[in-house]
């Protein structure tokens, strides 16, 4: 059996990140100034980050409702496919549509937990007819009233 064994990150390190998933737009120097190395040290430690896959990609964060998804859905599914090649075909349908913004293979009463943003109930209608003809067989879904709180920072660093 083969193991992964990973560099464990410095303080340092974990300062970088931190201020990337908060700030990615920073550019080397300001990141440099805040954790008091060259611009060069951070260039080669985001790298190797990045070649390590602590970093995974960087993306720029919309606003849906200015951008008209006035529905977000949170959905779930249930399916009666069991052979891995099913379930990989839907895994590989659900991946592939736009309006999912998250898939999560769940344990519980459903199998699926999506994430879904809509324009409208006929865009949410026309999506649902989708997820028939793919072989789901339960659907729950649940409209977002208002939303509470909304990160996409990991706490990484140690609470004081």
């Amino acid at each position: 059996m083969e193991s992964i064994v990973r560099k464990v990150l410095d303080p340092t390190d974990i300062e970088i990140l931190d201020i990337l998933q908060k700030q990615a737009d920073l550019n080397n120097t300001e990141i440099a100034k805040r954790v008091n190395l060259s611009s060069p040290a951070i260039h080669s430690r985001i790298k190797r980050l990045e070649s390590e896959g602590y970093i995974s990609r960087q993306v720029a964060i919309l606003d849906q409702e200015k951008l008209g998804f006035d529905l977000l859905c949170f959905i779930f599914i249930s399916t009666n496919l069991h052979q891995a090649e099913e379930l990989n075909t839907l895994e590989n349908a659900l991946m592939k549509m736009p309006e999912v913004l998250e898939c999560q293979c769940i344990t519980g009463e459903y199998d699926y937990l999506l994430k879904v943003a809509n324009r409208n109930r006929g865009d949410l209608q026309a999506f649902i007819r989708k997820l028939n003809e793919l072989g789901v067989t339960k659907i729950q879904t649940n409209l977002a009233l208002r939303e509470v709180k909304y990160s996409t920072v990991l706490p990484i660093k140690a609470t004081d």
